[in-house]
């Protein structure tokens, strides 16, 4: 059979010349595993494969050919509008549709109006099944079994050629990525693994894929995509340093500041460690994760700052998630304690998410009993800078004018001349700057949503929930998104099912 494999990493076609930059080195080295496990599997059982990844840089349908008899599509969902519309022409042209990633995870009874088969989780064994066509659609369907077996990144070098390099040969931003476990032993309430079980991968093939990469592609970055990475740090280090000192890969990671304990880190400069992207969340919730205890507010920004400035002397790359707008979180003292964290550690790039009720979390399930979730909010506006649901202690205004002032701070000419000038690799510094001018366009669209709830009466009533009316301003904006897509699909298409 002919079968088309695509990663939306995307949702609208790059416009101007910084996304475009920012799109062809490093959004497109955002690829996810699963989808090309899934095609190194499909040419395994002995199948003609398409992979490719949709980064922006062209008409998404002109990624694939259209004589296919099977077409996976692995979205977010913040693609998902998009997915929906390619899997409509798939569909007509004759082709099963099937639909996997962390959207068909979150809200798979949304998928199942537009796919054929919508996985949540999967195996070799599953993937053979639907090329055998033992499901009729429209199913749900899962492997139930634990995901042990996986291929290595020698098997999957076709996939990983297409997804990070150009003309078949590694860019200097290249990436491979890697999985060297599954599952986190924290329990986020926004977080789609927040139940899962932490399984490490057999150690001979995480080995193996470390040699085959240190070999064949000497200092290309590796990119660990598990949930919480080394959370049995000293094993995982003790495989990593099976490779020789001299010929170690660079790695990133995401790992909590509970796992990076002061005694520890000289571990992550012996085996490479390149860059840490550690969860801070909130100053007043989820502070287990960030290894302070019980400590909240000031106390736990001071311990935070010094773990921060300890782990600078360690590695070179450094980035912290925050979480803004959590039932815990009241007044403006969150804010300015973020604020502090950003002017006293320029070298750390922050992120500031909004939270997002995704499907199967502790959050969507108690923002759904509670009535807060906006319900004809489309999919598609479920990422920052948009509010999909109604936050406990701000009002819209409240908050949206707290969001523009973080990012006005991260955003600001001064904390991007910082970040130019602190010590580290070049590209390092050029990445953080790229990303601060990416910071710019998310605050413009917060501050045109912030004047909108000023200006604009029904949107208002809108985010406070008197109003069910989707509002033009995300019918407009969604459909230029979707572009000549946008006719495929209806309103009632874009009407979320939150169950």
């Amino acid at each position: 059979m002919r079968i088309g494999v695509l990663d939306l990493l995307a949702d609208a076609r790059n416009t101007g010349w910084l996304e475009r930059l920012y799109a062809a080195y490093f959004r497109r080295q955002f690829a996810s595993i699963m989808p090309q496990a899934v095609s190194a599997w499909c040419r395994q059982l002995g199948h003609d494969v398409f992979y490719r990844t949709y980064y922006g840089q062209a008409d998404p349908r002109e990624l694939l050919p259209v004589d296919l008899d099977v077409v996976f599509i692995s979205a977010y969902t913040q693609a998902s509008a998009l997915a929906y519309a390619l899997a409509k022409l798939y569909r007509a042209d004759g082709a099963l549709t099937v639909i996997g990633g962390p959207h068909a995870k979150a809200f798979p009874g949304d998928c199942l109006r537009f796919f054929d088969l919508v996985v949540q989780d999967c195996d070799r064994r599953l993937i053979e099944e639907i090329l055998d066509r033992r499901f009729d659609p429209p199913a749900i369907i899962a492997s139930g079994r634990l995901l042990t077996e996986f291929p290595s990144v020698e098997e999957r070098m076709p996939e990983i050629a297409a997804a990070s390099f150009g003309d078949g040969r590694p860019l200097l931003t290249s990436i491979v990525p890697m999985l060297a476990s599954l599952g986190c032993p924290y329990s986020c309430d926004f977080c789609i693994d927040w139940s899962s079980k932490y399984v490490p991968l057999a150690r001979d093939r995480v080995v193996a894929d470390l040699r085959y990469i240190a070999e064949r592609l000497p200092n290309v970055h590796v990119v660990y995509h598990d949930p919480n990475f080394a959370v049995r740090f000293d094993e995982m280090m003790d495989i990593i340093e099976e490779v020789p000192a001299p010929r170690r890969s660079p790695y990133l990671m995401e790992s909590s500041l509970s796992i990076l304990k002061p005694q520890r880190l000289d571990r992550l400069r012996a085996t490479r460690c390149f860059y840490v992207a550690p969860g801070v969340e909130s100053w007043t919730d989820y502070s287990s994760k960030a290894g302070v205890g019980a400590r909240s507010g000031r106390d736990k920004l001071a311990l935070v700052v010094d773990h921060f400035s300890l782990l600078r002397e360690f590695v070179p790359g450094l980035q912290a998630n925050f979480l803004f707008g959590t039932d815990a979180d009241a007044g403006r003292e969150p804010v300015e304690l973020t604020k502090e964290f950003f002017r006293r550690l320029p070298f750390v790039f922050p992120t500031v998410n909004i939270p997002t009720p995704f499907g199967g979390t502790p959050l969507h399930r108690q923002a759904l009993r509670e009535g807060r979730i906006l319900e004809t909010m489309p999919f598609a506006f479920y990422f920052i800078p948009n509010l999909v649901m109604r936050i406990r202690n701000y009002d819209p205004v409240e908050y949206y004018d707290h969001l523009i002032d973080m990012h006005e701070t991260i955003a600001s000419c001064l904390m991007i001349a910082r970040r130019l000038l602190a010590d580290g690799p070049m590209a390092l510094r050029f990445l953080h700057a790229l990303r601060s001018f990416g910071v710019k366009r998310d605050l413009a669209e917060l501050r045109r949503i912030r004047r909108s709830l000023r200006t604009d009466r029904s949107f208002r009533s809108f985010h406070e929930q008197q109003s069910t009316e989707l509002p033009a301003y995300y019918r407009t904006q969604l459909r230029a998104r979707l572009g000549r897509y946008a006719t495929l699909l209806s309103d009632d298409d874009l009407r979320p099912v939150l169950c």
